[in-house]
């Protein structure tokens, strides 16, 4: 069993953009189930508790998300995905908005991207919905580091970026793995606790830009995850 947690606000849904989302997120979910050869449930953030994760057991934990500003929030239905980062005892993968919550909870600060920063031709900014500009669309990040978890990933892999917000400094404790000209942390690694973060959305590869896949199988090998036998036994 592996847990994808569904971190959009309980309000996101309502928007103009909810049904995609919604649709993203369930095709999302059998991803991660094809790749793992695990059973993966999605869970939303608010209904997440402790009494679940001792029924479900996961052997890793991924965050997806989001698209709502993160001071909408109501703190206390956050708690138990906040208690789950700090506890270190699952391995963890968050995704864009997720890597900002797991960041946040170990203590680093989210910040704006500056508008005036220095973009190259394959990273101009863009406007979001809400005016705010930020990395969107598929791009490629450079890596900064070799690690197990980027094997048989091109030196500039291409993933999808939708995000105007962002992590300025790993947390403490992260290697800073893949850089971009307009956000400096789009991957770092917590070896000891076996949390990954990317600022980038793997998730949303496509047989274009299959990178996203790569590094997802590796990040569950990596964190120990073995695919459940799907050997039936055979009637005598």
């Amino acid at each position: 069993m592996i847990l994808f947690v569904d971190y959009e606000h309980v309000n996101g849904y309502a928007s103009e953009w909810g049904e995609k989302l919604l649709a993203a997120r369930t095709r999302i979910t059998y991803r991660l189930e094809d790749i793992s050869g695990h059973h993966c449930m999605l869970v939303r953030y608010n209904k997440l508790t402790h009494d679940l994760l001792a029924t479900l057991d996961p052997q890793a934990v991924f965050i997806s998300g989001n698209g709502t500003d993160p001071t909408r929030y109501n703190q206390n239905d956050l708690e138990t995905l906040g208690e789950v980062v700090t506890a270190g005892e699952l391995p963890i993968f968050g995704f864009c908005g997720g890597f900002q919550f797991l960041a946040g909870a170990l203590g680093s600060e989210l910040k704006s991207i500056d508008p005036n920063v220095e973009a190259s031709a394959t990273h101009r900014l863009k406007p979001f919905s809400d005016g705010k500009l930020g990395e969107m669309g598929y791009h490629p990040v450079q890596l900064t580091a070799d690690h197990e978890l980027l094997e048989g990933i091109d030196p500039d892999p291409v993933f999808r970026h939708a995000h105007h917000l962002e992590v300025p400094e790993p947390p403490a404790g992260f290697e800073l793995l893949a850089s971009s000209p307009v956000t400096t942390v789009q991957m770092a690694v917590n070896a000891e606790r076996r949390i990954v973060g990317t600022q980038f959305h793997p998730e949303y590869y496509t047989d274009e830009h299959p990178a996203g896949r790569t590094l997802i199988a590796n990040f569950l090998s990596w964190a120990g995850v073995q695919p459940e036998s799907t050997a039936q036994p055979q009637s005598k």
